[in-house]
């Protein structure tokens, strides 16, 4: 019977302890190893420090890094701490940091922080909490202290819904980190007590979506909300973009008028700052923001993402309103419409200036003011992940979530927001009898495909958000879209290369040759298979094709410049190019890569002169190379697919392959459907491939799963993993919209908890110890535990079969595909339905169309 006094007495002391704690250790617990911690001239220890002022109401919170020292560029590391355990308010925000180690800090308060460790990598997995997450504190670039206005404060501890403060700090550049020193940036939080008659909070506006394009003078991003809750009262406001932001201005728009909250410039120090007048915002309003980019001097498109060569658009509002109605984060991710927009006062879009005394002391990771060979980190790290086998690329079962009803699938392409731009036949068919022995088109009199050819679908479900090109093509084969969002399309029944407008009119600004006749030379193609095009210049390469052996260059007008042929090391080998059938332009190089398809190989040039600089030719291609397409991560990726071949045996999958040494980094292929004709391919900004198969009139996607839950050295898992602010955020239900955006950013398998296995091997060898003296009572005590944990088992039991009855399937494939998502980590993998192309699966007879339609091969020379 002592069993039961000895747990009351413990249960009694564990409820005074925690009554009498305030915020004195971490949240890993007041037995923290001391090895986190280095001790030396070249350490600092992360504390969590209450000082108590003359006023018995004020304290002061000291939270800081534990003794850091990231190995990798773009590291984020985050550390939790307990709130104090009653109701307390921050009044004062005070940095301790410096831009030349600390790109951007961070504090969140939450109920659980996502990890308990005693410092974490939060840039991608587990992130920062695991519940709701409200910011509280933002700083950067050197931001002097935030200061809250009297009877303001942001309320914490016990009532506000928040436990733990998080702070998350972006180690951008680590070559401040060469002298090995240790870091312990942070901040210090002063704090009271007494209940503020006014509670703060932070409203957030950020674009999501928003591409900056090579060498455009100007890019807008704007967005915008209607505010539908209690009034707030904007007192200061803070801006962060990366190093192309010019400015960014925040307002309320009431009745059509626009009232300026805060415009300032991002490259300043982003510190908190005034707002721009007394006002408020209340039911009805609008809040709006516009960043102001440049794409100048950048030859490749720049996304909203976590890296320093991705850029941001983030207008802070801290606000105060009523403690009765108080809420302590609000979001806005909408993109502001363009009649709107319209009515934005002028000085939205005017620069401010910054010193260039100021400019050269930004540190952005940048190699050079020009950004010549701009590899980022993180396509680095992309690289390295193939490299080593921690991911793998996997077929999306559940994409598209409904049928796109497509014809022989023949190119694939981006458009400039992103979305796939899919080029199919109709119900036209290339097959042996629809040319001539002069490649002449045979079946003219069937008219032009009357459906839509070019279809724009999202990327995340597959659902068509535009049709067009109905009544223009005989024998679609090769699309491209140029800066401007032009299609460049061939079509080999025409024998021509059309420049088409995107705006669903189907406009033609540009033809090179002439309709339905075949020749070979500048003014005329015989059977072009595909189009690239130079963002920076605007120049045109054209692969010419079934019955031509070359590759042919325009001006951005259309004006012939230059042709050439394969090339080879070996002038006295070089065989010429059996089906140039794909092209992609290598922007970071300036190279022109062909698919040269009967050859069974790919083969790069200088764009400008056509000079020969290597060929990828692999056993593993079977003798075919149909399409290609390339990332510049890293040393480069080449992303390809190969077909079936007369004369090889080879698995018709895809491959990715090093640029630089042309090695096979992994291959992929669908698993339930198979491969037939894997016609083009294409990679989006977040890491998913798209492969068009013409027989099997199918798109499918791929997305890179983890196969270890290995994390090396800091390389980051997503690249899309921060939106600055975003991370693992997870708001309110009244202000959910960017809980769709983080749902899909974090999925891999959590460190294993060495720690809490230490713990519990140190139980049991106390338990070994004390066994002698407590058996009698834990012999009574279990005696009496026993029916009540029989009784709670058979209630368990009663409820989960009731439940199991009323379940149905679990599709978590169509959960996160009905959320905007930016993660690369295959969640549509998880869902426990088929496609709806299972269902769609049909028989082709169109299996030889195109190889029988190439010309015989010609003898090597």
């Amino acid at each position: 019977m002592m069993g039961i006094p000895v747990l009351c007495a413990v249960l009694l002391l564990f409820i005074c302890h925690n009554q009498s704690l305030e915020v004195k250790q971490p949240v890993f617990g007041s037995k923290r190893s001391q090895e986190d911690v280095l001790v030396g001239p070249s350490s600092c220890e992360s504390r969590t420090q209450q000082q108590v002022f003359t006023n018995p109401h004020n304290f002061s919170v000291e939270i800081r890094m534990n003794s850091v020292a990231p190995a990798v560029s773009d590291t984020y590391l985050c550390m939790a701490f307990p709130m104090p355990t009653r109701d307390a308010y921050i009044v004062d925000f005070i940095p301790h940091a410096s831009m030349d180690t600390v790109h951007h800090m961070l504090l969140f308060g939450c109920q659980t922080p996502a990890s308990t460790r005693s410092n974490w990598d939060c840039g991608s997995v587990p992130g920062t909490c695991e519940d709701e997450a409200s910011i509280l504190y933002a700083w950067a670039r050197n931001a002097p202290p935030t200061k809250l206005p009297k009877d303001v404060g942001f309320k914490v501890g016990k009532d506000s819904g928040m436990s733990y403060f998080v702070l998350q700090i972006h180690y951008g550049d680590v070559s401040a980190f060469r002298d090995h020193h240790r870091d312990c940036s942070g901040l210090t939080l002063k704090m009271t007590s007494k209940p503020q008659p006014f509670i703060a909070g932070i409203y957030l506006l950020m674009s999501v979506d928003t591409i900056i394009l090579p060498g455009k003078r100007v890019t807008n991003a704007d967005i915008a909300c209607e505010y539908t809750s209690y009034p707030i009262y904007p007192f200061a406001f803070r801006t962060h973009t990366h190093h192309l932001g010019k400015v960014v201005s925040g307002y309320r728009i009431r009745d059509g008028k626009w009232s300026l909250i805060g415009r300032q410039s991002p490259q300043l120090p982003q510190a908190f700052y005034p707002a721009n007048e007394e006002l408020n915002v209340k039911n009805g309003d609008t809040i709006a923001a516009r960043c102001v980019f440049t794409g100048e001097g950048r030859t490749y498109k720049t996304y909203i993402g976590g890296t320093s060569e991705d850029e941001m658009c983030n207008f802070y509002i801290m606000y105060y309103m009523d403690s009765k109605h108080a809420i302590p984060y609000m979001s806005c991710i909408e993109t502001g419409s363009k009649q709107l927009f319209r009515h934005i006062p002028a000085e939205a879009s005017i620069p401010i200036r910054v010193s260039p005394a100021h400019m050269n002391s930004v540190v952005h990771m940048e190699h050079s003011a020009d950004f010549q060979d701009n590899r980022s980190l993180l396509g680095t790290n992309k690289a390295d992940q193939f490299q080593d086998k921690d991911y793998h690329l996997e077929p999306v079962l559940a994409w598209p979530q409904s049928s796109l009803q497509l014809g022989q699938v023949s190119g694939l392409a981006l458009d400039t927001n992103s979305n796939l731009v899919i080029f199919h036949r109709g119900d036209h068919h290339w097959g042996s009898n629809s040319f001539n022995s002069q490649a002449r088109y045979l079946e003219r009199s069937l008219g032009p495909i009357q459906q839509s050819t070019i279809l724009i679908v999202d990327t995340a479900k597959g659902n068509i958000l535009q049709a067009s090109g109905r009544n223009m093509f005989y024998l679609p084969h090769g699309i491209t879209t140029d800066k401007e969002n032009n299609y460049w399309v061939t079509d080999v029944a025409l024998h021509q290369v059309l420049k088409v407008s995107s705006d669903g009119r189907d406009t033609i600004l540009l033809a090179l040759g002439e309709a339905f006749t075949p020749g070979s030379d500048s003014k005329h193609f015989c059977q072009p298979t595909d189009v690239a095009v130079d963002p920076k210049s605007g120049e045109i390469f054209v692969s010419d094709g079934y019955c031509n052996t070359r590759i042919l260059r325009f001006s951005p007008k259309g004006q012939y410049l230059s042709e050439w042929g394969a090339g080879s090391s070996d002038r006295r080998r070089r065989v010429p190019f059996r089906v140039p059938h794909s092209l992609v332009f290598l922007a970071d190089r300036q190279e022109v890569c062909v698919a040269d398809r009967e050859n069974g190989r790919i083969q790069c040039f200088i764009a400008e002169t056509g000079e020969f600089v290597k060929e990828i030719k692999k056993d593993e291609f079977g003798g075919e190379v149909f399409a290609i397409t390339y990332s510049p991560a890293g040393d480069g990726l080449l992303f390809a697919v190969n077909g079936d071949s007369p004369y090889h045996s080879a698995p018709i999958r895809g491959f990715i392959i090093n640029y630089s040494s042309k090695d096979i980094l992994d291959t992929f292929s669908p698993n339930k459907k198979e491969f037939k004709m894997p016609h083009d391919i294409v990679e989006t900004r977040d890491g998913s491939i798209f492969v068009g198969d013409a027989d099997s009139k199918t798109v499918f996607k791929f997305t890179e799963k983890l196969h270890r839950s290995v994390k090396k050295a800091g390389i980051q898992v997503q690249e899309l993993q921060e939106m600055e602010t975003i991370v693992q955020t997870k708001l309110r239900p009244e202000h959910n919209k960017t809980a769709a955006f983080q749902e899909k950013q974090n999925k891999a398998q959590q460190p294993p908890p060495q720690k809490e296995e230490k713990e519990e091997e140190e139980k049991k060898s106390g338990a070994k110890h004390n066994r002698g003296q407590g058996l009698l009572p834990a012999i009574i005590t279990t005696l009496l535990l026993v029916p009540l944990l029989l009784v709670i088992s058979l209630g368990v039991i009663i409820c989960w079969r009731k439940n199991s009855k009323a379940v149905g399937t679990l599709n978590l494939g169509n959960f996160f595909a009905s959320h905007k998502g930016y993660s690369r980590q295959g969640f549509d993998q998880l869902s426990t339905e088929s496609s709806d192309q299972e269902h769609n699966d049909e028989d082709s007879s169109d299996s030889d169309n195109e190889e029988y339609s190439a010309l015989p091969p010609p003898q090597s020379s």
